[in-house]
């Protein structure tokens, strides 16, 4: 059973990655920009949503001592109406900051648990990595909005994604790439850019049969196109 100064500790972010007014979601966002980097390519499609996320990046070990890859898990926080304010600019920073804080016996998963307990309003869905559904093999990144907000119960609200480009975090190598990504299956988006990193970065080794690890993220995702939009 977590804390109740736990608990609250998690409201609290959830308050908190509202700021500065408790007005963050169900913005209009069709004439908005993304900026990008030198080396990603501009959407084709109008903006669908915008969103911050925390989560954990998944590695294992390799015979060879290095981590790789398997997957990540995060929750996704709507901040279509920070757009334009001097807080949307940093958001990513202070969710990580705040992710960060909390004890590392508490998982994305169960950020996520309490995060749903506390109802807040700007939850849009989540992000984490199924089978491939076309190889039947490999790992592939899904959205999926079908149990939150405007969209819960509709089984089309996701998107499976599969990279088409990526660069290394202009911030430096502590964060994670920022990606790119084309839309394969699903209803929900036709690109999603994976911008604004903070942290997600393994350790440099390993040693061979160690445990998996995960590493505390920050993010924005944002969505281009889709026939499912927020109402």
């Amino acid at each position: 059973m977590i804390a109740t100064p736990l608990f609250l500790t998690v409201i609290a972010a959830s308050v908190v990655l509202a700021a500065p007014s408790l007005t963050t979601s169900g913005c209009d966002i069709s004439n908005t920009e993304i900026s990008l980097p030198p080396g990603l390519p501009p959407p084709t499609s109008p903006p669908s949503y915008v969103s911050v996320a925390i989560g954990v990046q998944n590695y294992s070990c390799d015979d060879t001592g290095a981590y790789t890859s398997v997957g990540a898990v995060a929750e996704l926080f709507d901040i279509s109406c920070l757009l334009g304010t001097p807080a949307f600019d940093h958001i990513q920073g202070l969710a990580f900051n705040i992710w960060k804080a909390l004890p590392s016996k508490v998982t994305a998963e169960k950020v996520i648990e309490l995060l749903h307990l506390a109802k807040t309003p700007t939850i849009l869905g989540q992000h984490y990595f199924i089978t491939n559904p076309f190889t039947g093999s490999g790992l592939s990144p899904k959205w999926d909005f079908t149990s939150q907000g405007a969209t819960k119960g509709n089984p089309n609200a996701f998107v499976v994604g599969a990279r088409s480009g990526g660069v290394p975090a202009p911030t430096g190598p502590q964060d994670i790439d920022w990606l790119f990504l084309t839309g394969v299956q699903g209803q929900l988006a036709d690109q999603i850019y994976r911008v604004d990193t903070r942290g997600g970065q393994p350790p440099a080794t390993c040693t061979p049969g160690s445990a998996p690890i995960s590493a505390k993220y920050a993010s924005k995702y944002w969505l281009f196109g889709g026939s499912i939009h927020q109402s």
